[in-house]
């Protein structure tokens, strides 16, 4: 590749998150025009054949192969989406590390503490830009609710609530994939929704200190699908043989951040009602807010004793007037991959680490780690302070 104002993308695996970052990347060209290099869609990686058909075919990837080692050697890449299953982010993570290749990666990160540490320690060592899939924070409202915090709008910050109530896995007869599995997934609930939620504490409020837990499995087997027929989602055939779930549907905690704030935080992955009611609420000594990502394109806000108002976001919050010129049109999921694809093709362009960070994954794997822990003793536990560079205080 010899034009230096291209940046060469390799991705690893194309599924629905694979495919994501490949539109997200293809979208920066128009929403974001002022970036040094815009991204060239080099080579994707996928053992099945749908996939690599697809990203050639639809999202028009130069070369596809079978191995994910070809996408790091590849002499055209400069930077690569880690958008594989849980079970191998630690594997390719540490190879593109010593590919010395800026990367991508979906949380969670690591299947636990351990591994986050690893990648993050290797990326801190190597001195690579990094970025982490934390899409809620990049949110023209959550950006716009960090600034009211932040420049002490609120007041002093009292107390934090954040709930992430999704049904996904509701139906017990839903089919069992890697998800339910330890050794694959890692965490149930607390690694692949409610990490988001421990980032969007820190994004807004500040370091999260200690915690106090529970966790519950409420669908504890779920039946295996007939054939191959199952995706990561639990679409497919049941058979009429069942499996043991191995981690949690529910999670629920108490937090003390570092600024005196106490906070609740809560996640399900088998709620019946809420699809994706990821809501935030925070209060302080001056007044309060409330985000509910249904809602997404709306703010309730109180700065008095007379309640909330509700304001519609526009162009003044974040990044939302790249993609609607006023108030009214509202942004969707997909745009927040957008905007976060232009995070770390400017980290990388510039050579500062703007996006959130491998540090920032690990910080959410120690809260994580620290939930299960707690919910087996019953006790109160601290967190350690993370190592590299974290953005969740920039």
């Amino acid at each position: 590749m010899n034009d230096r104002n291209r940046l060469g993308v390799g991705l690893i695996s194309v599924g629905w998150m694979g495919r994501l970052h490949s539109r997200a990347y293809l979208a920066t060209s128009q929403l974001f025009p002022e970036l040094p290099r815009h991204p060239e869609l080099v080579i994707a990686a996928d053992p099945d054949e749908g996939g690599r058909r697809y990203a050639s075919d639809a999202l028009r990837f130069r070369e596809t192969t079978t191995d994910y080692r070809d996408v790091l050697a590849h002499p055209d890449v400069e930077v690569v989406s880690i958008c594989s299953p849980n079970f191998l982010h630690h594997e390719i993570a540490l190879a593109a590390i010593e590919a010395g290749k800026p990367f991508w990666i979906e949380k969670p990160m690591g299947r636990s503490a351990r591994e986050s540490r690893e990648i993050a320690e290797g990326a801190e060592r190597a001195g690579l830009i990094t970025s982490v899939g934390f899409n809620y924070r990049h949110a023209p409202a959550v950006a716009e609710a960090r600034r009211r915090i932040r420049s002490g709008a609120l007041g002093t910050i009292t107390n934090v609530q954040i709930r992430l109530l999704t049904s996904y896995a509701s139906d017990p007869d839903q089919v069992f994939t890697w998800r339910y599995e330890k050794g694959t997934a890692g965490t149930g609930v607390l690694g692949d929704v409610l990490s988001h939620g421990f980032d969007l504490a820190q994004y807004l409020v500040g370091r999260i200190t200690s915690v106090t837990a529970m966790t519950e499995t409420f669908i504890k087997e779920r039946p295996l699908p007939a054939g191959k027929s199952a995706n990561t989602f639990n679409t497919g055939v049941a058979s009429d043989v069942t499996r043991a779930v191995e981690n949690e549907d529910y999670a629920a905690m108490l937090a003390r951040f570092d600024n005196g704030a106490v906070g609740f935080l809560e996640s399900t992955r088998v709620a019946i009602g809420p699809n994706a009611e990821y809501t935030i609420e925070v209060y302080g000594t001056k007044g309060s807010l409330r985000w509910n990502f249904e809602r997404m394109n709306q703010l309730e806000i109180a700065e008095d004793r007379s309640g909330y108002r509700t304001v519609m976001t526009d162009t003044s919050f974040g990044e939302f007037g790249r993609f609607q010129p006023n108030a009214g049109p509202g942004i969707g999921f997909n745009d927040l991959k957008t905007i976060e694809a232009a995070l770390f093709l400017r980290s990388v362009a510039e050579g500062r680490q703007l996006a959130p960070s491998v540090a920032d994954g690990w910080s959410a794997s120690e809260l994580v780690d620290a939930s299960l822990r707690s919910s087996e003793s019953g006790e109160w536990v601290e967190l350690p302070e993370v190592t590299g560079i974290t953005t969740y205080n920039a």
